[in-house]
């Protein structure tokens, strides 16, 4: 296919390589003065009124741990499945459970199977986040160092097709292609990032959620990795926003919105490429925003009311059934060993507490199995799962 011609407001050019021709982005800010209206300011308005929501719901709230791990497994899995990963809520906790019901600290990837490849690509994720949370807590900045610890944390023990790259860890050493569009090639690459990097130390030009949007198109045009640049650039806007104040823990899940509008994203980050749409672009990023922080909002309190309603229900009784209840708003996914481990329990007594929570509603059995079922409280996965409600 013929590679599209540049309009002349495009903010870049194309260089002649070879049989083709590699785009090169003109440095951040844009060149031209962004023509953003009242449409865009009132929606620009709402991301701030509910990011600032979301921290205040973080701080005040007595925040449950499935909230903290749930949340951002949300948005590791989501962008996971972007790359085409098949993996779900239950195949993370059981794995999670199985390492607890072993004894373990941490959780172990030793299969090969591509589920558990799925699995272990989800855990990277939230590994980097975590690194990254933890160095701006150090008051560590965001730098070109760190990006690559996040890349190589991310693709390490992911199936191949998804880290398509002998470079882990390192800007790409040969040319990538996404479709027709031929990004900077590797010798440009460093000069880019460099430059982008710059901008964001020093402040950008614009509202820092502008200022992340435009930070994110241009990552995603150098596309300076072999592979993995679509999950290291949605995972550094959940870092640029915890780094500017905007979240008072990971709890945003972008990647929601751009997995469910995907041919959007794509067609907007075009639409810039070639002809120069940054309000297009700027204006479905920050609309993101505001839909996917009042999504976390609304899942929030959700989750916070069940637990409620569990420690009235069920807290102050040293019943394990009771105790159990209430556990599982830190480990929602459990085996009659877990409660064994949690509860210094015999099995009887793990398996009668078990199978009342199961007759009561709040425990569901999901292995189908007649020997070593996992169960998962049913409540909370509902909330987790469900699907977008705004939009």
């Amino acid at each position: 296919m013929r590679q599209p011609e540049l309009d002349s407001n495009a903010p870049g050019e194309l260089i002649s390589y070879g049989r083709r021709s590699y785009y090169k982005p003109d440095p951040l800010p844009p060149s031209r003065e962004l023509d953003l209206g009242d449409d865009f300011y009132e929606t620009l308005s709402e991301a701030t009124f509910w990011l600032g929501k979301l921290s205040g719901v973080s701080l005040e709230l007595d925040f449950p741990p499935v909230l903290y791990t749930s949340l951002l497994r949300k948005e590791a899995m989501e962008s996971a499945e972007i790359e085409g990963a098949d993996v779900d809520y239950d195949a993370l906790y059981s794995l999670e459970t199985r390492s607890f019901d072993a004894g373990e600290d941490e959780t172990s990837v030793e299969s090969t199977t591509a589920q558990t490849k799925d699995t272990q690509e989800v855990l990277n994720y939230e590994d980097a986040i975590e690194d990254g949370i933890e160095a701006l807590d150090r008051d560590d900045a965001l730098t070109v160092e760190r990006l690559h610890e996040f890349h190589e944390t991310l693709l390490t023990g992911v199936p191949d097709d998804r880290a398509d790259t002998g470079t882990l860890g390192a800007y790409k050493t040969k040319p990538n292609h996404i479709g027709d569009f031929l990004p900077p090639v590797p010798d440009k690459v460093d000069g880019l990032m460099d430059a982008l990097f710059t901008y964001y130390r020093t402040g950008g030009s614009y509202h820092p959620l502008v200022d992340i949007a435009l930070f994110h198109y241009q990552f995603e045009t150098i596309h300076p990795y072999g592979d993995g640049n679509g999950r290291l650039g949605r995972l550094l806007i959940t870092l640029q926003l915890y780094d500017a104040g905007y979240l008072e823990r990971p709890n945003l899940y972008l990647s929601e919105y751009f997995n469910r509008n995907k041919p959007t994203y794509v067609d907007r980050l075009e639409g810039v490429r070639y002809n120069g749409n940054w309000e297009a672009w700027l204006s479905f990023f920050i609309e993101g925003i505001a839909r996917q922080a009042r999504e976390s909002v609304d899942r929030t309190l959700s989750l916070t009311r069940l637990k409620r309603r569990y420690d009235d229900a069920y807290g102050g009784k040293s019943y394990t059934k009771n105790q159990l209840a209430v556990k599982l708003f830190e480990q929602p996914y459990i085996t009659s060993k877990t409660v064994q481990r949690l509860f210094d329990v015999k099995q009887p007594t793990a398996s009668r507490a078990i199978n009342a929570l199961v007759d009561e509603g709040v425990l569901e059995e999901v292995t189908g199995k007649g020997r070593n079922k996992e169960y998962r409280a049913r409540e909370i996965f509902d909330i987790l799962e469900q699907p977008p409600q705004t939009y």
